[in-house]
């Protein structure tokens, strides 16, 4: 089912590099108003709780109110954020260039209405590595995490190319979106629990041709025992692994200097080093809980219901080469923040599949998307390709990703 907050984009990413600049200052009277707007919220949010946990639905007029602050909320985030360029108005009006659409009020459980930041916790674990702290309180706007690292990010390529990437954006755009559902869910506008999947963010993801592409099974099912035993069970191959990667580092410098002479990597150790990475895939996924079987010790193609498909060598730009590490820097500032997320899915879903035996689909493919942002990164770093990391979602990860019909998206899901 599609969740009653959805982002809404239409940003066509084209971008003015004078309101880029100052695009902080230019946002300055709306954190004026949202702070205006957002104490009133509060004394809203606790009316808007008090009458749903006696009715079990929102008043139409609380939840109006409440729904065209967090629209506003989000129009400002995603303005400071640069994931859009129009400024925004002050009303919350439907149509800017990201939006969100709010379902009307519907009945709830009221139990879930009782214990709404008690049940809201473990999103609000992800909403911070995603999005980071809230920029008032309950509101929708956030600025840190993720999102933050794109902002920063976006801002000197807009400010060079006068367009924002689509990978930035749309990392940008998932961020926000988990942090309106999450708000939404906190505001008592809805009982469905906040989807972590970043392929239900956003309703348009790019197809592209991915050199290094990550490739999940639809099984979501753990086994508890080896679920609980997981990190013990995974030390061989943490031991295998590192014994492996010193042997992979000691080949970066042959590598680096034979493809700065020839134009690509030498046949044996781009098959050394793709070895390498699949079998780290392998693990990295069997210890968070993205695959369940205990993999095997050599990374052969095919072996692994998590794969890490490396496309053949081939020519790479000898500049690009010679500056390989300083130009990954900006990929591992968007690494650092979606490591953090992979650390949060790995945790969360360690208990949900302890209490369910099974692994919510929207932990697995958060994880899904970090780890193969990471492993396109370190692709990009041992010159296994010349392609540069895609920060955004895509649909790769969505290959046989269909889950049981029994197991809800995420960690919680309650009816609308």
């Amino acid at each position: 089912m599609s969740h009653p907050v959805t982002l809404l984009v239409t940003d066509d990413l084209q971008r003015s590099r004078a309101s880029v600049f100052f695009r902080l200052l230019l946002s300055i009277p709306h954190f004026v108003w949202l702070a205006l707007w957002g104490s009133a919220a509060a004394v809203a949010v606790l009316l808007n709780w008090l009458v749903t946990l006696v009715r079990a639905t929102p008043t139409r007029a609380l939840h109006r109110f409440l729904a065209g602050y967090l629209r506003y909320a989000v129009h400002v985030g995603a303005y400071v954020n640069l994931l859009a360029n129009p400024y925004p108005g002050f009303l919350g009006r439907p149509g800017y260039a990201i939006d969100v659409q709010v379902a009307a009020p519907a009945r709830q459980r009221r139990w879930t209405v009782l214990l709404r930041l008690v049940l809201a916790l473990p999103a609000m674990l992800v909403a911070f590595v995603l999005a980071g702290a809230y920029g008032e309180v309950h509101a929708g706007f956030r600025f840190g995490g993720l999102l933050a690292t794109v902002a920063l990010l976006g801002w000197f390529a807009a400010l060079v190319r006068g367009r924002m990437p689509r990978g930035l954006r749309d990392a940008g755009a998932y961020a926000l979106s988990y942090s309106a559902q999450l708000t939404a869910y906190l505001f008592v506008l809805t009982d469905r629990y906040p989807n972590s999947d970043p392929l239900a963010a956003l309703t348009d993801l790019p197809a592209r041709e991915e050199r290094i592409r990550l490739e999940v099974d639809g099984d979501l099912r753990r086994s508890r025992l080896t679920t609980f035993f997981r990190v013990l069970l995974a030390i061989p191959h943490f031991v295998w692994l590192n014994l492996w990667g010193i042997v992979a580092t000691v080949a970066l410098l042959p590598n680096w200097i034979a493809t700065l002479l020839a134009g690509r990597s030498p046949e044996p150790l781009h098959r050394f080093l793709a070895a390498y990475l699949r079998y780290q895939t392998h693990v990295v996924a069997f210890a968070t809980l993205t695959a369940n079987p205990f993999p095997g010790f050599t990374g052969a193609p095919g072996s692994y219901p998590v794969e890490l498909v490396i496309a053949p060598r081939e020519r790479q730009n000898r500049w690009t080469v010679l500056f390989r590490f300083p130009l990954a820097v900006p990929a591992l500032l968007i690494w650092g923040a979606y490591s953090n997320l992979l650390l949060a899915a790995a945790t969360l879903g360690w208990f949900a599949s302890m209490a369910r035996g099974a692994m919510p689909l929207g932990l697995r493919n958060a994880a899904a998307l970090t780890l193969r942002y990471g492993q396109q990164l370190n692709a990009y770093l041992f010159l296994v390709t010349p392609a540069y990391p895609y920060s955004g979602p895509t649909p790769m990860e969505a290959a046989a990703a269909q889950p049981p019909p029994a197991v809800p998206p995420d960690l919680v899901a309650t009816p609308a």
